[in-house]
């Protein structure tokens, strides 16, 4: 890998800073002397100078990136309406029905798995372009849909177009981003989802008085539309810095970084850090040190202590119950004792909306807060409220009379666990997770714990009305908030704090953490 010396010596020239940076082939030892000489100086002084800025340029490619999320969110919202109609249309059971639900985060794991190797190839934007392209093909085929086995299809292709983007838009973001402001920009895929789920819910409220068998095609159909306008959008975002660089292109990187950053100074100080996290990268490379081997067969200490971390956030986050809660709402709320399609559909949208309003909270607090206390008040909030929605749900069960309160703490405990899940492992799963792997591993290290996520979202969504009607809503809640008590214990012992540090420092923390 050649650096571009000519670019370089522009950004010498256009720095203002009291250190030098000279332009020298982007060897091992060069690179060493360089990073030498900022150590000294600029480190310090790029420290110094950060301030709590959000950047324009950056905030744009991050919304551009996360409007992917849409899409999974419009069918997580979107299917725990249609579904009323395609039982009552197609005469499908209970279990086709859990299948139908639970197989497009089945199929996403797919998707998870080969987008990490795509996107190291042919780039995150691109991949970003397939995710979207996916998408709209499963969406055109479930709106057409004739019959169970067709809907099943389209279910499939949207499932892998949904684990592309699952993986690849917090990846993009974290590599875009500045230190300070990477946990805001990183979890806006999770506004962008909670978002998708609130305009599923509307869609069902709208468009459920239409005639059954065209109502849920439409409702499904129209996902279409956003899948068309990520994919234009792809065109006007740059590319991810790290990636430019670990291809050599760094010219083009340095523009990226300029506009991404508050100053010539702290661009310049990213680059030389990506450039030596991609020399570190192109050394493993020639000693034979796979990605995937260095992941699963001979990691060292501390990249297993992140692989774990990764993995164990993700398990949690879907074994908490909270896609099949959303998927199956309308069953939850019937169970609870409210009557009659319009009045359920909207108790959804509420849940919608106080949803999408505590992950924006989230997303704007996170880089002053960190990780660890926003995982941690979601997860033990989930906790408290699974156990009260369990109370709920036995007592109701058990009674002929319904009692109004019962009903009420029922809907408040279900808004409740949806809102701590926003606050805490809705958003900050996608910033940990794509930001604690080092560059060489980032993007398949990021799609293994994706594809673990995606996997127990399809376990959990394909069996929770089963299981809930062997041992009732109430035994189920109660089982969702004994996992979260565990969640919250993994999080306060094993996640180190990352917040307001770069990408490139992070694995020395779990080096640290270790020693």
């Amino acid at each position: 890998m050649q650096e571009n010396n000519s670019a370089m010596d522009e950004l010498n020239k256009q720095q203002n800073y009291s250190y030098s940076y000279h332009p020298l082939p982007c060897s091992d030892s060069n690179v060493d002397q360089i990073n030498n000489e900022h150590n000294i100086s600029a480190e310090e002084d790029c420290h110094k100078n950060k301030v709590y800025h959000l950047n324009k340029y950056a905030l744009a490619g991050a919304i551009l990136a996360s409007t992917n999320s849409i899409l999974l969110g419009y069918d997580i919202g979107v299917m725990s309406g249609a579904v009323i109609y395609i039982r009552k249309d197609l005469k499908i059971s209970s279990v086709q029905v859990e299948i139908l639900v639970g197989c497009l985060n089945v199929c996403s794991l797919i998707g998870s798995l080969v987008s990490g190797k795509i996107s190291d190839m042919i780039g995150r934007r691109y991949t970003i372009m397939i995710a979207a392209l996916t998408f709209l093909i499963g969406a055109l085929l479930m709106g057409l849909a004739p019959s169970f086995t067709f809907l099943m299809f389209g279910r499939v292709i949207a499932g892998i177009g949904v684990g592309f983007s699952l993986m690849i838009s917090p990846v993009y973001v974290a590599e875009l981003s500045p230190d300070l402001t990477r946990g805001f920009l990183t979890s806006l895929p999770e506004v962008f989802i909670s978002f998708g789920i609130l305009l599923g819910y509307v869609s069902n409220y709208a468009l459920s008085s239409l005639p059954i068998g065209l109502n849920w095609r439409i409702m499904l159909g129209i996902a279409a539309l956003p899948a068309i306008l990520v994919a234009l959008g792809v065109l006007a975002m740059p590319e991810s810095p790290r990636w430019l660089v670990m291809k050599g292109k760094l010219e083009e990187a340095k523009q990226v970084l300029i506009r991404t950053s508050s100053n010539k100074g702290e661009a310049e100080f990213r680059l030389s850090e990506i450039s030596q996290a991609a020399t570190n990268s192109s050394t493993s490379s020639r000693h034979g040190q796979g990605v995937w081997k260095e992941l699963l067969i001979t990691p060292t200490r501390p990249v297993l202590r992140i692989l774990i971390a990764a993995v164990g956030i993700n398990f949690f986050m879907q074994a908490s119950g909270n896609d099949a809660v959303i998927y199956y709402s309308p069953e939850v709320f019937r169970e609870a004792g409210v009557k009659g399609e319009k009045q359920l559909f909207g108790v959804t949208i509420i849940m919608g909306i106080a949803k999408t309003c505590f992950v924006l909270f989230s997303a704007l607090v996170l880089d002053r807060f960190g990780r660890r206390p926003m995982l941690l008040l979601g997860s033990s909030g989930m906790a408290v409220s699974l156990f009260g929605l369990g109370m709920g749900c036995t007592l109701l069960h058990n009674s002929d009379e319904k009692p109004m309160w019962a009903i009420a703490l029922c809907v408040v405990a279900v808004c409740a666990a949806v809102s701590f899940f926003s606050i805490g492992l809705g958003p900050t799963t996608w910033v940990y997770s794509s930001e604690i792997f080092p560059m060489r591993l980032r993007a398949q290290g990021t799609s293994l714990a994706i594809s673990v996520n995606r996997l127990i979202s399809g376990v959990v969504s394909m069996s929770f009305l089963s299981i809930s009607e062997e041992i009732t809503f109430g035994g189920m809640f109660f089982v969702l908030a004994g996992v979260m008590v565990l969640a919250t214990l993994f999080f306060y012992y094993f996640l180190p704090e990352t917040k307001g540090k770069s990408l490139e420092e992070i694995e020395a923390l779990f080096e640290e953490e270790l020693s």
